[in-house]
C-alpha cells in the first residue's frame, strides 16, 4: 500500500476487488454497473451542490445519494446489504409531492434550464445509463431487483426535479418543435 493509503497498487494490472474479497476485472459487467452508479452518484453531488441545502429537493437527493452507495455496496456483493423494502415507496413520495407544484406536462421538454435544471437533467441520462448497466448485469448474474426498478424510480424523480427547480428559477421550460 502507496504512503498515502490512497493508492494499493492492486488494480494496475486491470482487476479490482469486490466486497466479498473477489477479484475480477475492471472491464467485466459489474464493475461498469458499479460505475456508472458512482457516476450517478457524482452527478447528483453536483446538481445537489446548486441547491439550497436545506430545501426539500436538496434533503431528497442526499437521501438518493445515501441510497446509491448501498446499491453500489449490493452490486460490490457485500454481505448482508440490501436496498431496503420501503426506499421505491419512499422515491414515490417524493416524485407526487414535487410534482404537484408542477404544471401538467403538454409537451416533449428539451433538457436544460438554469444550472441545477440542467444538471438534473443530466443526472437523469447517466441514471438511465446505469439502470441499463444493471440490467445487463441482471441478464447473465444475480441482482437484486429492486436495485433496476429503484433507478428507474430514480429517473423520473431527477426529471421531475429538474422541472421544478427550473420553475423556481423562472427558467423557461422549452418545448421540442419535431
Amino acid at each position: 500500500m502507496g504512503k498515502s493509503g490512497i493508492y494499493t497498487r492492486t488494480g494496475d494490472q486491470g482487476v479490482t476487488g469486490l466486497a466479498d474479497g473477489a477479484r475480477i476485472d475492471k472491464w467485466s459487467q459489474r464493475v461498469a454497473a458499479l460505475g456508472a452508479v458512482d457516476e450517478l452518484n457524482a452527478a447528483i453531488g453536483l446538481a445537489a451542490a446548486q441547491l439550497v441545502p436545506e430545501d426539500a429537493a436538496g434533503d431528497c437527493l442526499r437521501q438518493v445519494q445515501h441510497a446509491l452507495f448501498v446499491i453500489g455496496a449490493v452490486l460490490a456483493q457485500a454481505e448482508g446489504m440490501q436496498l431496503p423494502p420501503e426506499s421505491v415507496s419512499q422515491l414515490e413520495a417524493c416524485i407526487d409531492r414535487f410534482d404537484a407544484e408542477l404544471p401538467a406536462m403538454t409537451h416533449f421538454i428539451l433538457p436544460g434550464g438554469c444550472p441545477a435544471g440542467a444538471h438534473l437533467h443530466l443526472a437523469r441520462t447517466v441514471c438511465r445509463r446505469a439502470e441499463r448497466e444493471v440490467l445487463r448485469l441482471g441478464a447473465s448474474e444475480a441482482v437484486e431487483s429492486a436495485v433496476s426498478i429503484y433507478l428507474n424510480r430514480l429517473s423520473d424523480l431527477l426529471f421531475v426535479l429538474a422541472r421544478l427547480v427550473n420553475q423556481h428559477a423562472g427558467a423557461k421550460e422549452e418545448a421540442w418543435k419535431p
